[in-house]
């Protein structure tokens, strides 16, 4: 591709969005050159064509899509960025598939900072350097000022799932073992923090991050894995929920079995908040034979996205699809759905 040569560069230090950067002429011409496609740069997005061709390759292909509108746009361990892509990555992964491209979309508020979409900009290309899964088409529209909040982001990912492979929230089976893992809460409460400007003696990091090296990992050990879901809204209780539901079968899982970093665990407890309901944007439930649970976890605690993986409970026969937890105390207590919204505009 030819670059243009604009009278002066984009000020991003003192330089604000504004709508002719939406209009479709010269100024949204230098945004996208100057800001995405500097950063993002590859051969597919380099020929500046409103769509991407790429090669079909042998096997089952996964499309995914994820809009995020989190707020804040930064918080401690990430931001809306990298959030946005380790967010679609991951619902492609868990079918089990190799994420292969990614586009993107802006809705960009006009006065929106130059400076912060740069850094948003530049965090999505280096997420997505890290995952080996590039941005190869997108697009951008503005509008005016109090019609949004700062800047949304929509992302949609293609992946291939080898032949063979059938990883599916309809294949738990009474005897599985139910396995999360790593730690809860963590991204969910690195927002609250952020929000609210609380501060605790240990800084609380939101767990954000691409999960298709783990899966990758967990189905080269055990490729039968029958489920796989990263539980983000709703957090894990919702999550299983899902998958009982799915599957037709209930489950029994153990509180003194799911990790919970302390820290995250003193934070719930301080805001009336049950962590099996915090959001997550770096960690996956898998269901297995039981037969297969304790090599799949060995697998898992090899990864270092795994390594605070545990088995925290089982699958057995239950028309109402229900979940129960045994409680710390040795009692047990029914596991809901998640009613109302515990924490709007988390990813």
């Amino acid at each position: 591709m030819k670059k243009r040569h604009y009278i002066r560069p984009l000020d991003i230090k003192w330089g604000r969005i504004d709508m002719t950067h939406g209009s479709g002429g010269k100024a949204m011409a230098q945004l996208v050159e100057e800001m995405f496609l500097a950063a993002f740069d590859n051969e597919w997005l380099r020929q500046m064509n409103d769509q991407a061709a790429f090669a079909v390759q042998q096997g089952s292909m996964v499309m995914a899509t994820d809009a995020h509108v989190v707020s804040p746009i930064f918080f401690p361990g990430g931001d809306i960025g990298s959030l946005s892509v380790h967010g679609t990555i991951n619902d492609v992964a868990m079918s089990g598939a190799i994420p292969l491209y990614l586009s993107a979309s802006f809705i960009i508020e006009e006065g929106f900072p130059l400076a912060d979409l740069q850094r948003i900009v530049n965090s999505m290309a280096e997420a997505a350097k890290e995952a080996g899964v590039p941005i190869v088409t997108g697009d951008t529209k503005v509008v005016e000022q109090g019609k949004a909040d700062g800047v949304f982001i929509t992302t949609t990912g293609v992946g291939r799932v080898p032949d063979g492979l059938r990883i599916s929230g309809d294949r738990a089976r009474t005897g599985d073992r139910i396995i999360v893992s790593g730690t809860i809460g963590d991204h969910g409460i690195a927002i609250l923090s952020k929000r609210e400007n609380l501060t605790f003696e240990t800084a609380i990091l939101s767990d954000t991050a691409a999960l298709h090296g783990l899966v990758a990992a967990m189905v080269a050990q055990v490729p039968d894995i029958h489920c796989l879901r990263d539980p983000t809204r709703g957090g894990l209780a919702t999550t299983l929920n899902e998958l009982a539901s799915q599957s037709g079968v209930g489950m029994k899982i153990r509180e003194n079995a799911i990790p919970v970093r302390t820290e995250v665990a003193a934070a719930c407890e301080l805001l009336g908040i049950d962590p099996l309901y915090v959001a997550n944007e770096g960690k996956l439930v898998a269901i297995c034979a039981a037969a297969d649970a304790d090599a799949l976890l060995a697998a898992m605690r090899e990864h270092p996205l795994g390594r605070n993986a545990a088995i925290i409970g089982e699958i057995h026969e239950d028309e109402h699809s229900f979940v129960q937890m045994e409680t710390a105390f040795g009692g047990m207590r029914m596991v809901d759905w998640l009613a109302g919204e515990l924490l709007p505009r988390i990813c």
